[in-house]
């Protein structure tokens, strides 16, 4: 990162917590400051294939400016070996929904057994998510998926989310190619119906190989959706953001640390507004991007 962590942190891993219908248990990792009490709560959904080991640019930040992160391990984590082609793929993303809805049921029992039970916030929680995770967040944030049809399916919306940030979101279905078709029929998101406040964060030059469309395709979660809902664009931005799943992975492809501190520090400055723990936050840290030329930020209420 360009600028060290200051606060002390703590992390504590695994944590089971209950689920059934799973083929492995679920498992999430908290990383929270050391000290300090009333922390508002981010629960971050990975990208495909990654898990709670992950992300530890972006988790770290967040924990240094005094939020409390619950990472979950998703069954599309390479380390279960559900691959493109295994049978139960294609309904994962029901899972993941399902993990996010069982985090958020057994908060407390997490919380305990990380030892905050009495310095969280309960009334201050908020759900983050990068690339497949941002789509399982926004199910969560009332967006639905469209059937072969045309029609939406389950809503999945979760009452008490106060807010979400929505990292490279999965554009619409309409564009998928023949490859994410056939292996990834569900990345048909409806963002008609995401009425919960939202941040989507995306990257300038990220061209995803599952849609025939350019980087405009991860501006749709914006764009479709209903206000309030902030949108921040980083120049030169690729799908990972400058390495935001952790310093010099093999899937980064625009390695940049300060893109990385940006991403992180956009989040924290809209949640800590959205929660009203610093309601001037969002505004003083997009003022000091568009300044310096870092990102480009667009609104509507």
């Amino acid at each position: 990162m360009s600028v060290p962590a200051q606060r002390q942190t703590i992390a504590i891993k695994p944590i089971t917590v209950p689920a059934e219908g799973r083929d492995f248990e679920l498992q999430v990792k908290v990383t929270a400051p050391a000290r300090g009490a009333d922390l508002p709560v981010i629960v971050f959904s990975h990208g495909n294939a990654w898990s709670m080991d992950g992300y530890g640019p972006l988790v770290d930040r967040w924990a240094d400016a005094g939020f409390a992160v619950v990472q979950p391990t998703h069954l599309d984590s390479r380390r279960y070996g559900i691959g493109f082609d295994d049978p139960r793929f294609g309904t994962l993303w029901r899972v993941r929904v399902a993990d996010l809805h069982g985090v958020l049921d057994h908060l407390g029992h997490v919380m305990e057994q990380a030892g905050l039970t009495d310095r969280v916030d309960h009334s201050r929680v908020a759900l983050v998510g990068h690339s497949w995770g941002a789509q399982t967040v926004g199910a969560l944030l009332g967006a639905r998926v469209l059937d072969d049809a045309g029609e939406p399916g389950e809503d999945f919306s979760r009452d008490g989310i106060k807010a979400g940030v929505l990292i490279a979101a999965t554009g619409t279905g309409d564009s998928l190619t023949p490859f994410a078709a056939e292996h990834l029929p569900f990345m048909r998101p409806d963002y008609s119906t995401m009425s919960t406040p939202a941040l989507v964060i995306a990257g300038e030059k990220d061209q995803s190989e599952m849609s025939t469309r350019g980087p405009d395709w991860f501006l749709d979660a914006y764009h479709l959706s209903p206000a309030p809902k902030r949108l921040l664009t980083v120049p030169n931005g690729e799908h990972t953001l400058g390495g935001i799943a952790g310093e010099a992975v093999a899937e980064t492809t625009d390695t940049d640390p300060a893109r990385v501190a940006l991403v992180a520090d956009a989040v924290s400055a809209y949640l800590s507004d959205a929660l009203d723990v610093r309601t001037d936050s969002w505004s003083r840290f997009r003022a000091a991007a568009e300044a310096e030329r870092k990102a480009s930020a667009q609104r509507k209420d």
